[in-house]
């Protein structure tokens, strides 16, 4: 871990704690079976490597309306002893409805998902190739059997 000093600059202890921050995939989706990591995953791993490098990370949420639309903005910022700070901020929509929810709990859920997202970009974790991304729940069709549905639909017509 790289100890700060006064010469050292903030874009210089950022770069240090995204090259060494190691955000595993803590949690399991049962439904899609898949991993994926929170943003409590990502605020644990990089706790310490903040404190090494003499940075404190402030995360806070707004609601925005877009639209007809209403998105939690949430915004991560990296903050140095002399006051220099850099952040990023995610967005999620808020669902209208979502059964077995309450407001409260659509609104946390929205904020959960976008504080990852700010964690992501502040920290320059890649998860274009999480399966949070790229899950179809199942919903995906396999071509073979649909492939040979056709041909037996064909052989009937034969």
């Amino acid at each position: 871990m790289t100890e700060s000093n006064d010469t050292t600059t903030l874009v210089e202890r950022l770069q240090s704690v995204q090259s060494q921050l190691k955000a595993p995939k803590g949690q399991t989706n049962k439904f899609g079976n898949y991993n994926y990591r929170s943003a409590e995953d990502i605020l644990e791993s990089v706790k310490p490597l903040l404190a090494a490098n003499g940075l404190a990370l402030i995360v806070s949420d707004d609601i925005v309306q877009i639209g007809q639309r209403v998105y939690v903005k949430s915004s991560a910022s990296v903050i140095d002893a002399y006051g220099a700070q850099i952040g990023s901020n995610g967005f999620a929509r808020e669902a209208e409805t979502r059964k077995g929810m309450d407001d409260s709990q659509i609104t946390g859920s929205a904020s959960s998902y976008a504080r990852k997202y700010a964690l992501n970009g502040l920290f320059a974790i890649d998860d274009t190739k999480d399966s949070d991304a790229t899950n179809t729940h199942g919903k995906e069709k396999n071509s073979k059997p649909q492939q040979n549905e056709t041909v037996n639909a064909l052989d009937g017509l034969i």
